[in-house]
């Protein structure tokens, strides 16, 4: 996700010194300054934006810029998804250092990132949106879900959560219609024209399962760890979580199964009856 949106952000006139733990020159978009560290990007750049895994790493790379005498960043922008605690956690040790963090989750994946048309959700007051808005617009659809720390993260981590049901869902209703003798093809048209609609139907399954290519871009590893992240909250908060419930145990026993998969292939999991109620 990183690359391409940096990509976007460099087309757009933003002069960019980049980092990439897993190798910075290949994914450097033209014109960039290479830079050896997280900490010499914080002492080069004005706005650090993040796109990383998780919060651990989120919270390892700030840190690592924090630690540097000749820091020049004044605020962090983090698209990465890491959940409401860490945010929090990240807005607290930046504000100890006069740095401010704004958690700026996106969806889309790595197509909408190539795009340019991810949906960017920033949390923060509306004077820094304001602010930032070039910024975003410059590698998505932004909106302002909130003000205060975690909003963005928990607009993403529900997004998230009903994306992974939707797959899940529609993966068991679309492998009863095939043992009931039903073309995936037809039940496709027919769903997309019905009430049962959803983006697994309109998206996934044509673009991505119907041809059997598997590549909407994104793991099942990191989707488990959204919902889980959504679970945290929702245990934390003490909310409604029968739905929930079921779609985490469902996706966890795929990630389980097969790591690192496209979530698309939860299809043919289910499909093969290899989901185990518990």
């Amino acid at each position: 996700m990183g690359a391409p949106m940096a990509a976007n952000i460099a087309k757009s006139g933003w002069s960019m010194v980049v980092y990439d733990a897993a190798g910075t020159a290949e994914r450097a978009p033209e014109g960039a300054t290479i830079a050896a560290s997280a900490a010499e990007v914080g002492n080069a750049a004005d706005i650090v934006l993040l796109s990383l895994p998780d919060g651990k790493i989120s919270t390892l790379v700030t840190d690592e810029m924090l630690a540097s005498n000749t820091r020049r960043a004044s605020c962090v922008l983090d698209t990465s998804t890491i959940g409401i605690a860490a945010a929090r956690d990240l807005q607290n040790r930046l504000n100890d250092h006069d740095m401010q963090y704004y958690d700026a989750p996106v969806s889309g994946g790595t197509a909408g990132a190539k795009a340019g048309t991810v949906a960017v959700m920033f949390a923060g007051s509306a004077e820094k949106y304001a602010e930032m808005q070039a910024l975003l617009e410059s590698f998505g659809r932004p909106f302002h879900v909130g003000t205060e720390p975690g909003q963005g993260q928990a607009m993403k981590v529900l997004n998230n959560f009903l994306s992974a049901t939707s797959m899940t869902a529609t993966s068991e209703a679309i492998a009863f219609g095939e043992s009931e003798g039903l073309e995936m093809a037809t039940m496709l048209d027919v769903l997309n024209v019905s009430t049962g609609q959803n983006t697994a139907t309109s998206d996934k399954f044509p673009r991505r399962i119907l041809n059997e290519s598997y590549d909407a871009g994104f793991t099942n590893t990191l989707l488990n760890k959204d919902v889980g992240l959504y679970q945290e909250a929702i245990k934390a908060g003490g909310h409604a979580n029968i739905v929930g419930a079921a779609v985490t145990n469902s996706l966890g026993q795929f990630t389980d199964a097969e790591p690192q998969s496209d979530f698309t292939r939860i299809y043919p999991f289910v499909k093969a009856g290899k989901l185990k109620t518990s």
